[in-house]
């Protein structure tokens, strides 16, 4: 897998806050994620779901950094609106060891700048098979590996450790590689998603109340904009 990004340096404060931005190619969107109130909602094409996947495995090998999807000018379908107008976002992941303040991104943003381009090389098994995942371990009272959930400044930060993104990951690998298969073969129920849920108290705390899970569907280019 390979992706281009753009690297951004941000001082803030007295330390430095370093920024991967995903930089897809000219008029490439595939994705959408937007807030709902009661749950929030992506939707990926098939392009769309492989740089999802891509840059979830980027997050789990990147912990001091801040990897960044610009989402909030991407259309979103409006059918399936929860109470509400629904809010479009962008989408951060990090790792939980940054101790980054979400409360403090609008300002990191806005002081990105154009960034260097690079290219990052990933692993096409760098996520693992869904069915190579010990999801009894996730049942121990011990077992920290969870993602947490924040929403502010029109982003959804998604946080955890290395592991946490990986195993978690390994549903996106499954989602990317199964949907468009299952779109053509069953286009009487076209429907396709995955759902990941943060784990107990990984809840934000900008904000009173946080959407209780990330419901990502396939969408075909038609269907996104429709």
């Amino acid at each position: 897998m390979e992706q281009r990004v753009r690297v951004h340096r941000v001082r803030l404060g007295g330390s430095e806050v370093r920024v991967v931005r995903s930089a897809p190619g000219p008029g490439a969107t595939g994705l959408a994620l937007r807030d709902d109130g009661h749950w929030l909602s992506m939707y990926a094409d098939r392009e769309g779901a492989d740089r999802l996947a891509a840059l979830w495995a980027l997050a789990a090998r990147s912990p001091r950094s801040l990897v960044h999807l610009p989402l909030r000018d991407s259309p979103a379908p409006r059918d399936g609106a929860g109470d509400g107008e629904p809010v479009a976002l962008d989408l951060v992941l990090l790792h939980h060891s940054l101790q980054f303040r979400t409360s403090s991104w609008k300002e990191v943003r806005a002081r990105l700048g154009a960034g260097t381009p690079h290219t990052v090389s990933l692993p096409d098994d760098d996520l693992p098979d869904a069915d190579a995942v010990d999801h009894e371990r996730r049942h121990h009272r011990t077992y920290r590996d969870r993602l947490g959930f924040d929403v502010a400044a029109h982003t959804l930060f998604v946080v955890g450790s290395s592991t946490a993104f990986r195993e978690e990951g390994a549903a996106l690998r499954d989602f990317a590689g199964r949907a468009a298969a299952h779109r053509r073969r069953y286009p009487a129920s076209p429907h396709f998603c995955v759902e990941l849920f943060p784990g107990p108290g990984g809840r934000g705390r900008t904000r009173r109340h946080v959407p209780g899970s990330l419901h990502i569907e396939y969408r075909d280019d038609r269907e996104r904009t429709a």
